[in-house]
């Protein structure tokens, strides 16, 4: 990245990552090292190889999840099997973590993995988190994840959005889904980052941007189309975690899927928001995957593309 708007401050590396996993931020300095985010556990052992080749040697010292979604925590087991690393996750988990509580984390709700890890310390609205040579504000962001936080470097400019803000959307509103409020909290958080001093954010999923404020038009624009119709939060959240397991097993046939739709908490309750039945709505999500370029289909295998 030539352009200085998109210059890391020394001693921070961003490893852009694919959508099965999040993106990671390391951090390198004399004082200690740190990363935010560990990715799926698929590609744990790639997290981990990244690590160890930008540490050259060096020990992780920290570990910070922004929440606890798989796709962003389940390469935490093997990076704390490795190093003796301390690990901060949003404070509201604590509990969750240490009685691994996999439906309240959100793993068997959404049909994904992830191996046990500890938590040594809560995350808290508004406290200062030293990483690398900076010091970055933790702010609450939920509405895609009710404890979800994001980390804010107002010395450097930078933020660390994970899933509330992409350059083009933000992460599945689960919380409309379960019957509690997400959209009030998406459009909140998004006003914040509107009135934060940024030169350049790092998303959870994607390249890092300048362009904060386009971001946010279309951010808002595609909240106010879900917001609208809440079958459609319903009917997108079903397509991601579909296009995760075509990512996570690169195959599902038809009938493991239509299992799917009936046996993992999240799809089940999304169905019935959309009060179509499962034989019908099937075809349809398939097409829709097909038409968006996220599947193929081979007879009765779906298959990522």
């Amino acid at each position: 990245m030539g352009d200085a708007q998109f210059q890391l401050p020394v001693g921070m590396h961003l490893f852009e990552r694919g959508w099965l996993s999040s993106n990671n931020i390391l951090f390198v300095s004399d004082t200690g090292t740190a990363l935010v985010d560990s990715g799926y556990v698929r590609h744990a052992p790639q997290t981990l190889a990244l690590v160890q080749h930008a540490l050259q040697g060096q020990s992780l010292d920290l570990l910070v999840n922004t929440h606890l979604h798989s796709d962003h925590c389940g390469g935490n087991a093997l990076l704390q099997q490795t190093y003796a690393c301390k690990t901060l996750i949003p404070s509201a988990d604590m509990p969750l973590v240490e009685r691994w509580d996999e439906t309240q984390l959100s793993f068997d709700g959404t049909g994904q993995e992830c191996p046990r890890f500890t938590a040594d310390l809560g995350l808290q609205e508004g406290q200062l988190l030293q990483l690398g040579h900076l010091s970055w504000q933790v702010l609450g962001a939920p509405g895609h994840d009710p404890h979800s936080v994001v980390l804010y470097c107002a010395q450097e400019g930078l933020l660390i959005s994970a899933d509330a803000l992409w350059e083009n959307g933000f992460g599945v509103i689960f919380p409309e889904l379960e019957g509690e409020s997400g959209f009030a909290e998406q459009a909140a958080i998004l006003q914040l980052i509107e009135e934060l001093d940024i030169r350049l954010v790092i998303p959870g999923h994607g390249a890092a941007f300048t362009d904060k404020q386009a971001a946010i038009d279309r951010a808002r624009s595609r909240l106010d189309y879900l917001a609208a119709d809440t079958k459609r939060n319903a009917r997108n959240a079903i397509k991601v975690l579909i296009a995760f397991m075509l990512l996570d097993k690169r195959e599902i046939t038809v009938s493991q899927l239509s299992h799917y739709l009936t046996s993992v908490r999240m799809m089940r309750i999304a169905v019935e928001q959309l009060a179509v039945p499962a034989t019908t709505l099937l075809p349809q999500l398939i097409q829709e995957l097909i038409k968006a370029g996220a599947a193929r289909l081979e007879g009765e295998r779906l298959l990522s593309t």
